[in-house]
């Protein structure tokens, strides 16, 4: 599924850009693993990546009872914030 979002609504939070940047960093990983690199607390983390996928920029891939989450560059907005996030972080 795939909503329409403004930009300041998306990157409003910090906590939701350090998630975005953890997924980019290591593409495809687990909720603990963004937990520990974010500093950010479980359930922050797990209201951050249902917004990120209900709105259709994070994949979700369930393996059992373990869920992965990657970028989803099917999406033009995707790429877009990929970009201006690898622009600003050098």
């Amino acid at each position: 599924m795939s909503l329409k979002v403004k930009v300041e609504d998306l990157l409003s939070s910090r906590g939701r850009v350090k998630v975005i940047k953890t997924i980019l960093k290591y593409g495809e990983t687990n909720i603990t693993k963004i937990v520990r690199e974010s500093g950010l607390n479980h359930r922050t983390v797990k209201n951050h990546l249902e917004f990120l996928v209900k709105i259709g920029l994070v994949n979700e891939r369930s393996y059992g009872r373990v869920k992965l989450y990657s970028i989803n560059y099917k999406s033009p907005q995707a790429l877009v914030l990929k970009d201006i996030l690898l622009t600003f972080e050098g």
